[in-house]
């Protein structure tokens, strides 16, 4: 007998996810193009940075081929101040995510024009069909490259983690040390969520997850949709007992008024 797939993604879906995400790379040995479905990559050329999805860097370092380049976000020191802003400044909530690229801000560059094709082509993935700007999101993003911001938790913050520490501790200071802030900080916000739930159940109407995990929102789908399955079940009956009171208000009401000129006919 097959047991229902439970609602959500499953840790392992989510990580297979993550593994879109880019990553810095310092390659060791001369490698050619690859012709990707999301596109080609540039040839890699040691010792000249390049950025890949991680599951090719995690391939080719697997091969000794490459070095990972861990984003900042991942050093120990900010990892202590990621901790200390979890814990002090954003009690209530999550620490503030990387923000989304804007066109106010000049991310984007200009309409791509008749220059080389090669500088046109990595301009045009930034346009639709119809030439308009659209904004890029995770897994896309440059949250998880060298480049990202030092203070910021991405959204696979959790799973990249784990990933780079597996496959590719010697690229990492002190893995050990990051290890033990990561668990600081998986239990910190854990801790968030679990008052997350408890607000819910007491009636709240909602609560922020802004900043909130990919890993944090598969483990907490089930158990929040159960909840608010319940809950919607019994503002289901007491809607439906007020119903049916007002409805027996009404049958009391109209009877009544048929008594009273039954007796002013008498």
């Amino acid at each position: 007998m097959a047991f229902p797939h439970p609602s959500g993604l499953l840790p392992s879906e989510v990580a297979f996810l993550c593994e879109m995400e880019l990553v810095t790379i310092v390659p060791r040995q001369r490698l050619e193009r690859l012709d990707l479905l999301g596109g080609p990559t540039n040839p890699l050329i040691p010792p000249s940075r390049a950025t890949l999805p991680l599951w090719l860097a995690l391939l080719l370092k697997r091969q000794r081929r490459i070095n990972v380049i861990p984003p900042p976000w991942l050093d120990p020191d900010n990892l202590r101040e990621i901790l200390e802003l979890e814990t002090t400044h954003f009690q209530g909530e999550f620490s503030p995510a990387p923000p989304l690229p804007s066109l106010e801000t000049g991310t984007f560059p200009r309409q791509p024009t008749s220059r080389s094709r090669k500088a046109n082509e990595l301009e045009a993935r930034l346009y639709n069909a119809e030439g308009r700007p659209f904004y890029t999101s995770e897994p896309f993003l440059t949250s998880c490259t060298a480049t990202a911001l030092p203070t910021s938790l991405p959204y696979h913050w959790f799973e990249f983690s784990q990933l780079l520490l597996d496959a590719a501790p010697d690229d990492l200071s002190s893995p050990d040390l990051i290890s033990n802030l990561l668990r600081d900080i998986r239990e910190v916000r854990q801790a968030k969520m679990r008052r997350g739930y408890q607000a819910i159940n007491d009636g709240s109407e909602g609560v922020i997850l802004d900043g909130v995990g990919a890993m944090e929102v598969s483990e907490s789908r089930g158990f929040i949709m159960g909840l608010m399955g319940g809950l919607r079940m019994v503002g289901g009956s007491r809607e439906q007992s007020r119903r049916e009171a007002a409805e027996e208000e009404r049958e009391n009401r109209a009877r009544q008024e048929d008594e009273d000129e039954d007796e002013d006919m008498m």
